[in-house]
C-alpha cells in the first residue's frame, strides 16, 4: 500500500486481537476462521490457546459504568423487539443492572472452555477483522462473516441460559482497545 496520510506519514499496519470463542473452538471452526483472517490479506502474527478464569475475563471486558449500560440498553431494546418483558424476566429494567447481568454472562462463557487468542496485523487491521466478524447476533449478521456464515444465535438465546450469545468471535473495536487486550492476553 503506498499513499500517505494527512501528515505526510506513509501508512503502518495495525494490530488487533480477534478471540475464537469456546463455543468456536468446540466447534472445530479454528483453521476456517483463520483462514478467512489470512485471505483477506491480514498476517496471524500471535497465536495462543487459553484458559481464561474468570478473574482474568473480567480484565478482558470492559466494565465502566458508560459500557454497561450500553449492554443494557442493548438488551432492552433487544427484549422489545421480541415482546419480552425485561422486568418480568430478570427483575429490573434498570439498564446499568442489567448490563451487569450481561457483563457476568460474558465473563462465565469466555472462562468456559478453551479460548485461540489471535494478533492480527495488515492494514486497516481493525475495521477489517470486525468486517470479517460480522454483526454481534449471529442471526442478524450478513452472508459472508464469520457470525453469519457459523452461527445461528439471536436475540431470543439470551433468555435460554446464561445471558449471553454465543457468537463464535470477538473483535478489538478499536486501536486503544486492541493494545489493551493484546497485553492482556499476550502477556
Amino acid at each position: 500500500m503506498t499513499g500517505a496520510d494527512a501528515t505526510g506519514a506513509a501508512p503502518q499496519p495495525e494490530r488487533t486481537l480477534l478471540l475464537i470463542k469456546p463455543d468456536a473452538v468446540e466447534r472445530r471452526l479454528v483453521g476456517t476462521i483463520l483462514q478467512r483472517i489470512e485471505r483477506a490479506d491480514l498476517a496471524i502474527a500471535g497465536l495462543a490457546m487459553r484458559f481464561a478464569t474468570r478473574d482474568f475475563a473480567r480484565e478482558h471486558y470492559p466494565a465502566t459504568e458508560r459500557q454497561l449500560r450500553s449492554m443494557g440498553d442493548k438488551l432492552l431494546a433487544a427484549a422489545q423487539s421480541i415482546g419480552i418483558s425485561v422486568t418480568d424476566t430478570l427483575g429490573t429494567d434498570d439498564a446499568l443492572e442489567l448490563g451487569l447481568i450481561i457483563f457476568e454472562g460474558n465473563v462465565r462463557f469466555l472462562s468456559a472452555g478453551p479460548v485461540v487468542a489471535v494478533v492480527v496485523q495488515g492494514y486497516n487491521a481493525v475495521l477489517k477483522t470486525r468486517q470479517l466478524c460480522g454483526g454481534t447476533l449471529p442471526c442478524d449478521a450478513a452472508p459472508g462473516t464469520i457470525r453469519g456464515d457459523f452461527g445461528s444465535a439471536g436475540v431470543e438465546q439470551v433468555w435460554v441460559g446464561d445471558m449471553t450469545v454465543r457468537n463464535l468471535v470477538h473483535a478489538s473495536e478499536d486501536l486503544d482497545e486492541a493494545e489493551r487486550e493484546i497485553a492482556l492476553w499476550f502477556q
